[in-house]
């Protein structure tokens, strides 16, 4: 389940988010080569945030993916994400920051309640 973690000094209204969790899952899902059911995207908004020695409008990301990341991938990751994030939020590529988690299958834990 890859799952996308975003973090941003700007504050974030309800549809802007909405806006940034459907392109995110629908870019996630079409370069990681995973089905969108199996993408989460989580947005935390209004978080304080120094970058560069500012305050100014920056953002951060995690990703997390079990296989469908590397080095080709995680550019494209990181492009499209800092467009969207660019977009819908103003905030300039340059202050956007991703890592990039691939992990085994057997160091991920699913919990799943039915």
């Amino acid at each position: 389940m890859p799952t996308l973690n975003l973090f941003t000094n700007v504050p974030v209204d309800a549809v802007v988010a909405s806006d940034i969790l459907k392109d995110c899952t629908k870019a996630v899902a079409k370069i990681i080569g995973k089905p969108e059911s199996y993408v989460m995207i989580l947005l935390n908004g209004g978080v304080p945030i120094e970058f560069a020695g500012t305050e100014e409008p920056a953002a951060y990301g995690e990703l997390i993916s079990i296989g469908g990341l590397g080095p080709s991938v995680n550019g494209k990751l990181s492009s499209t994400i800092a467009e969207i994030i660019q977009t819908k939020l103003s905030i300039d590529s340059a202050r956007f920051y991703v890592k990039f988690y691939d992990v085994e299958v057997s160091n991920f834990l699913v919990l799943c309640y039915f």
